[in-house]
């Protein structure tokens, strides 16, 4: 089951780093229908092709943004790819979970008192299923904006955080199973510190959401667009209009801004947790963890002075992924019972 499980968290890394380059390339509304069993099979023939982009054609992405840049059906079908795969990799995600969940529910090897989490895992899925097409479909009304809301984006992503670390936790309980030892225990410095890790994932969202990265300027080893933004520390533009609540969760130079520097505040976080780690011989866990914070810091730098690359801006959502399973990991062997031995 440990083996089954960790799988499973690997195609969450997965379809989190598909879904960052769905994102970047614009193609979340590319598919303007959801189709639990036919949506399967992608358009085969001329004619369906033609029938999706008429669809596409109706929404204000199309009508405000691509239509008028002349998008062809080549550069349709190129969007719709990026959407299909990640659909498709949800729906293999929900098989590889619920299949051998079954199998093993069948063989009554599941441990006591593990169903309950699966099913909730499992639960933890169809919900996340359920809130990608509620994202999809803010950007297919006609009041709609060329984009989804970045409220539904950010619930879309920290479902799929979440579930991952769900899962890491579960398969890390069941090792200890083996061993003769009982399940880890939350402890309330591992709450804090993985509270102040989704606040920070969370506002990640928000800036993804807003095209926020794209505030700060650009420009390899500028630094005016980091550490600085457009020049300045706090940079200039942000709406205070609609109050402070208003202006922190969807002015995209203030979301920016909060987003790069609480960073620190995780990263410091990371730090006191793998020196507690570090003190009781947790030493590959504590290297896991200094390593996921520290590549994922650069690669945010490295994603605004590159003015938001594809691949770089996937990267930094894909290690994000990786630093969960990192301070999950972490966080559980802080709760461990025994403390002696384990990840040297």
């Amino acid at each position: 089951m440990v083996r089954w499980l960790f799988a499973v968290a690997a195609l969450v890394v997965l379809i989190v780093a598909v879904g960052g380059i769905t994102r970047l390339t614009e193609s979340g509304l590319s598919i303007t229908q959801w189709k639990a069993i036919t949506g399967v099979i992608p358009p085969l023939t001329e004619a369906q092709w033609q029938a999706e982009f008429a669809d596409y054609r109706k929404i204000p992405q199309y009508l405000d943004v691509n239509g008028p840049a002349g998008m062809t059906l080549a550069q349709y079908k190129f969007i719709y790819f990026w959407e299909w795969i990640h659909r498709l990799l949800a729906r293999l995600i929900g098989l590889a979970f619920a299949l051998p969940l079954a199998w093993f529910w069948f063989r009554r090897t599941i441990p006591l008192g593990y169903k309950p989490r699966l099913l909730a895992l499992l639960a933890l899925g169809g919900l996340q299923g359920a809130v990608g097409w509620w994202m999809v479909s803010s950007g297919l009304t006609p009041e709609a904006a060329d984009r989804v809301s970045h409220f539904r984006l950010a619930a879309h992503l920290l479902t799929a955080l979440v579930t991952l670390g769900g899962l890491v936790w579960t398969a890390l309980d069941l090792m200890e199973l083996r061993r003769g030892q009982a399940p880890a225990r939350l402890q309330r410095f591992g709450v804090g510190v993985l509270a102040v890790l989704m606040f920070q994932l969370f506002m990640g969202a928000m800036v993804a959401g807003l095209r926020a990265g794209y505030v700060a300027g650009a420009g390899w080893f500028s630094m005016d667009a980091w550490p600085l933004m457009q020049g300045r520390f706090f940079p200039e533009g942000v709406e205070w209009a609609a109050g402070f609540f208003h202006a922190l969760f969807s002015d995209p130079y203030l979301t920016h801004f909060i987003h790069r520097w609480w960073a620190w505040v995780v990263a410091a976080a990371l730090v006191v947790l793998a020196r507690r780690l570090r003190a009781r011989r947790q030493r590959g866990i504590s290297v896991a963890i200094h390593c996921a914070f520290g590549t994922q810091v650069l690669l945010g730098i490295f994603t605004v002075w590159s003015g938001m690359s594809l691949w770089l801006a996937v990267a930094h959502q894909l290690v994000g992924a990786l630093l969960v399973m990192a301070t999950v990991w972490g966080v559980h062997a802080l709760g461990r019972r025994d403390q002696v031995g384990y990840g040297v």
